[in-house]
């Protein structure tokens, strides 16, 4: 299982010479209201198994939660059914905000 920083993905997400990935915000619609990263899409981890198809098994997928255990599981689901190119975000939005926008609120 691939993982990245929050300082490495706000390092990848600001070189326009890089292929950007797909910021996949697992957490449920409640938590969406509290913070997020700006151009996440969101796909609550019960709703992955239903909706995976919608995504592209060839682009980069930085999976999102907000520590980084559900999106772990759901990085591990993602790898199990085809997509390659798999990362989890350690330390979930938390450390976004901790270590990258320290104006986000948290919880």
């Amino acid at each position: 299982m691939n993982q990245i920083s929050a300082p490495e993905l706000a390092a990848w997400l600001s070189d326009e010479q890089r292929p950007q990935p797909v910021l996949l915000d697992v957490r449920e619609v409640s938590e969406l209201q509290i913070c997020q990263i700006p151009g996440s899409v969101h796909m609550a981890m019960h709703t992955v198994p239903l909706r995976h198809a919608e995504l592209d098994p060839q682009t980069p997928i930085v999976c999102i939660c907000h520590h980084g255990g559900r999106s772990m599981q759901v990085a591990n689901y993602l790898l199990q059914n085809g997509f390659d190119q798999i990362i989890n975000l350690t330390g979930g939005v938390h450390a976004w905000a901790t270590l990258v926008d320290t104006s986000m609120a948290r919880y």
